[in-house]
């Protein structure tokens, strides 16, 4: 009886070794992955030319708030591409709050938009006099926003896709969508993208930058796979934060 006690120890043992071995290559791959992100060009970001002052205020929460001094005639809520640093989109949030419009631009969990859909929630409330709201985002942060405008399409007025496309059927929402992508775009599945054009609403504005590419609505450097843009970032994010402008008031 001993030396069957003294095998079934030694067999825990080894399965206990084996998981905490798993367990512990769980964690660190999953530690490479979420520390494996295009970081926020701070140079560019510094070197990005504004036209009129913009107010910034930065929350607890991460969320960077942009607010024009003339006062907002719109909100606008952001949601960063996947595993993207969420500041390098501080050149575009500013450059549309030029045009008078509160821009929201949230941090998510490890900088993946699908860990936190709901990251909009009660941004609406601290602005009370904003009656005119839209959200939006990049890449898979424009997924994710295009899933809460449905389940909150009484709360928004439209739909900012930059470079992606909603999975979820907006046909019957009563929201205006604004569809911008770069022509020189290799990240974007193109395939998907024209197969979920019929969830968007009849009529919506489609708007494509000739030689832009994936990253450069944000500034974080050259995305993996991306096409090699023939216009540069500061004119593909001007271009962009005009046309939400203009879609928007």
């Amino acid at each position: 009886m001993q030396l069957n006690f003294v095998k079934r120890n030694k067999k825990a043992l080894i399965i206990t070794s084996i998981v905490a071995f798993a367990l512990t290559l769980v964690i660190a791959c999953c530690s490479v992955y979420v520390n494996d992100y295009y970081r926020a060009d701070q140079k560019a970001i510094q070197a990005f030319g504004y036209t009129e002052r913009i107010e910034e205020e930065i929350w607890k929460d991460g969320t960077h708030v942009y607010k024009p001094e003339t006062g907002a005639a719109a909100g606008f809520i952001f949601y960063p591409g996947g595993k993207v640093e969420h500041t390098a989109y501080e050149p575009l949030m500013r450059a549309v709050a030029q045009r008078g419009i509160v821009c929201f631009l949230v941090e998510m969990p490890f900088r993946l938009a699908v860990l936190d859909v709901n990251a909009a929630d009660g941004l609406q409330k601290k602005f009370p006099e904003i009656e005119s709201w839209y959200i939006g985002g990049h890449s898979l942060g424009g997924s994710m926003a295009a899933s809460y405008a449905k389940s909150h399409k009484n709360n928004f007025d439209g739909l900012i896709l930059l470079a992606s496309y909603s999975t979820e059927n907006l046909t019957k929402t009563g929201l205006s969508v604004l569809s911008v992508y770069g022509t020189n775009d290799k990240v974007m599945n193109r395939k998907k993208y024209q197969e979920y054009k019929s969830n968007l609403p009849v009529g919506f504005t489609e708007y494509l930058l000739e030689g832009g590419n994936h990253a450069q609505f944000g500034m974080y450097g050259k995305q993996e796979g991306d096409g090699t843009a023939t216009m540069s970032n500061v004119r593909q994010i001007t271009l962009t934060a005009t046309k939400i402008g203009d879609f928007i008031l």
